[in-house]
């Protein structure tokens, strides 16, 4: 009971705090700007906490996750601990039969190893990985249970849809799961502020989110030093990030989600990619004007 009252006043709090929130003109502007050739359709929030000032564009419209969905599915998990029905020390053992492709590590561990759930977990995130996203997904209770807890957590558009009963039609449509860029902020901002589940397990979750393989687009426009937590996703027309940033003149997230992309390569100059990496350049920039930090390729 407790639990669900908790969840109940965070979220009421999180829809009066937003309600307060200023959008920056200028930031925006310069956003517009930026994206007016995309050829897709780009989702963008950004959120600076100590200036309390937002951009939002098409901040509400629903976009598909691609494996940015593993943070709603970190969270169901985690929720699962709580209850005291997962640990992360927990071993499980690897079936070949689990092998799903794509990205990640498992699906080339030996068939019988022996692993735990903070290894999946940290694979899941860290990596990417597929395999253990579905398998984690499973332990939190399948894609209705992570659902139930996004609704209760006030994100009623952040869904998973993949292996869930009743959303073929929408999985169709939007794939793995689905969400808005200003949900997904929401949602990587209360595991920040130790609001998701509980202050300890959120604590536990963000420290997950801070290591990130894929640094190539967003991150690679950021100086090395600054700490972030952030979570990408890609499909052929997707490409999608959500970050939080601990910079100097106070933290800010954003989200860019892009969908129906005309151009669909798996290279570095893949036309999201660039954008994504643009945004971010912009964005620190704009926000840290004192630590001016020049856009490179990342590509070495």
């Amino acid at each position: 009971m407790k639990h669900g009252l908790f969840i109940f006043v965070f979220s009421f709090t999180i829809a009066m705090v937003s309600y307060a929130q200023k959008s920056d003109a200028k930031l925006e502007r310069m956003l517009q700007k930026e994206i007016k050739d995309f050829q897709g359709d780009v989702g963008i929030f950004v959120q600076h906490f100590k200036k309390n000032k937002t951009v939002a564009i098409h901040a509400d419209t629903l976009f598909p996750t691609a494996s940015v969905v593993k943070v709603p599915i970190l969270v169901g998990v985690f929720d699962k601990i709580e209850r005291g029905q997962l640990k992360l020390s927990d071993a499980h053992i690897y079936d070949a039969d689990r092998i799903y492709g794509g990205s990640g590590l498992m699906q080339f561990y030996k068939d019988s190893s022996k692993t735990n759930l903070s290894t999946m977990v940290s694979l899941m995130l860290t990596y990417s990985d597929n395999v253990t996203s579905i398998w984690c997904q499973e332990l939190a209770g399948g894609g209705t249970a992570i659902n139930q807890l996004m609704d209760k957590l006030g994100l009623p558009n952040t869904k998973v849809n993949s292996r869930t009963a009743g959303r073929q039609e929408i999985w169709e449509k939007y794939g793995w799961g689905q969400t808005t860029p200003r949900e997904i902020v929401q949602l990587m901002t209360m595991i920040r502020e130790g609001k998701a589940i509980t202050p300890r397990l959120s604590d536990k979750m963000y420290r997950y989110l801070k290591n990130q393989y894929y640094n190539g687009e967003a991150l690679s426009q950021l100086p090395a030093h600054i700490a972030t937590a952030s979570k990408t996703g890609a499909l052929n027309q997707t490409r999608n990030e959500i970050v939080f940033v601990h910079a100097p003149s106070g933290d800010y997230a954003f989200a860019v989600l892009t969908k129906n992309n005309n151009d669909q390569s798996w290279t570095p100059d893949n036309e999201a990619e660039v954008l994504i990496r643009k945004i971010s350049n912009i964005l620190w920039n704009y926000f840290e004007p004192r630590e001016q930090f020049k856009a490179y390729d990342p590509v070495l």
